[in-house]
């Protein structure tokens, strides 16, 4: 706390923390600092009518430092900052995992300060004002939780730059046959996208692969977002409704309406309650989606769905084209994040029935070949009219057309969604602005 060494600093530390139990949400929908600082100064001259112009600034100043943790928020490397009250700091480093910050709050007085400087972009409280979620000015999403012992704030730490397709396989977690594999079940030739779960324990990089899919939705698709905090990149979407959870309107609230919205797909940030139910029932009508799910591998996927409290019924979980399950591997000490098992869901008998197309083998650390598409590939097959081989075949041209943007140095999700637009509409024109001149698409659509 930079205010409160003197006396006149104390009477400015008492000011700002009126001003901030005013601030209270107020900051929620200013973008600029500009905005801010004039609330701020208005709510100060209301508070105290002789509070000079430079004393709102050193106010103002003070409000924006995130101190201890600001150094950690803005670390692009830092993926969760875990704040235990004032025991402890500890964040979760993406090439280093857990460690344990060397500083902390050093008293319950500071704790409650910087909890009303994030309690100034609150989206939504429950448990009368005990828990707060917060999009801090970074983007970041940080819950708030009040106990006896003080607050504790868990930080979700958001990467300015979104990670591509192209970025996921430099990382490791898919190569170019499942990035590909990907692109044609979002894709679907316009006629059959897939309806597809993500799952995967906390922390596996599921939010961050379901962000990736955006690249290879057309244009024209209109695309319905449902989140309890915003977190998806939907920049590269222009006809694309965000829709975000409050005490008011539940997440199964916002499925079922989504129905009334004419969506080409729905994409729900996650999926733990009967909400489920209602987007397997959407999917079941022709209403694409995907989503995230809590869960360690695709057979424990379907479990979840069938069981409380999702209770979605046995015989519509086909509806369900594939899944994938992503998990952090360690390898030499070090995590990774890898998509370990990709199964589609192939009907039902005395229980659902899925095709194992990929596994990760956790021993060697290998990653098996994925195998070809049976039963997507023969529903897709129909429904455009080609042979399954051609389906094959276009996955093969679509890995070399990801590969080339790669040596290319089209990385960013903006670029590959520029060029995967290029390709939908002017194929052949694409693939020779990629040096691709003696490939040719086995399906033009």
């Amino acid at each position: 706390m930079s205010i409160g060494s003197d006396l006149m600093d104390q009477k400015l530390y008492e000011l700002e923390n009126k001003i901030l139990d005013a601030l209270e949400g107020k900051f929620v929908n200013l973008k600029s600092d500009q905005k801010k600082y004039e609330l701020v100064k208005s709510v100060a001259k209301s508070i105290k009518g002789d509070v000079s112009e430079d004393e709102i600034g050193e106010i103002f100043k003070d409000i924006n430092d995130l101190s201890p943790i600001d150094k950690l928020v803005s670390d692009q490397f830092v993926e969760d900052i875990m704040v235990n009250n004032t025991r402890s700091i500890f964040y979760y480093h993406s090439q280093q995992g857990e460690k344990m910050l060397d500083k902390k709050f050093e008293d319950i007085e500071g704790l409650n300060s910087f909890v009303k400087k994030l309690r100034a972009y609150a989206t939504n409280s429950a448990a009368k004002g005990n828990i707060f979620d917060v999009h801090m000015p970074s983007g970041s999403r940080a819950n708030i939780v009040s106990s006896p012992l003080g607050y504790d704030i868990t930080i979700r730490n958001f990467k300015g730059k979104a990670l591509s397709i192209i970025d996921l396989i430099n990382l490791g977690v898919i190569d170019y046959s499942i990035a590909a594999r990907l692109w044609v079940y979002v894709d679907g030739f316009k006629a059959r996208p897939a309806n597809i779960l993500f799952g995967g324990m906390p922390a596996a990089g599921k939010t961050t692969m379901l962000n990736a899919m955006f690249s290879f939705f057309r244009p024209e698709q209109r695309i319905v977002t449902i989140e309890e905090t915003y977190e998806l990149d939907t920049t590269t979407q222009e006809n694309c409704v965000r829709l975000e959870t409050n005490e008011e309107l539940t997440m199964q609230e916002l499925v079922k309406n989504t129905l009334r919205m004419r969506p080409d797909m729905i994409i729900i940030g996650e999926v733990r309650g009967a909400e489920a139910r209602d987007m397997v029932t959407a999917m079941n009508i022709g209403k694409n989606s995907m989503s995230t799910i809590h869960a360690s591998s695709t057979r424990d996927i379907v479990n979840r769905l069938e069981n409380e409290p999702m209770n979605v019924p046995t015989e519509i979980i086909p509806a369900i084209d594939v899944l994938f399950v992503l998990s952090q591997v360690y390898m030499k000490g070090k995590p990774y994040r890898k998509v370990v098992q990709i199964s589609e869901v192939s009907g039902m008998e005395t229980k659902i029935l899925l095709s194992d197309l990929y596994k990760y083998d956790y021993k060697t650390h290998q990653a098996a070949q994925i195998l070809p598409s049976v039963t997507y590939r023969d529903a897709l097959s129909k429904a455009i009219g080609v042979n399954p081989g051609d389906i094959l075949a276009e996955e093969v041209t679509r890995a070399a057309i990801l590969e080339n943007m790669n040596k290319y140095g089209i990385r960013d999700m903006k670029q590959i969604s520029q060029v995967v637009r290029d390709y939908y509409y002017s194929p052949e024109e694409t693939l020779k602005k990629l040096g691709m001149n003696d490939v040719h698409p086995a399906i033009i659509v």
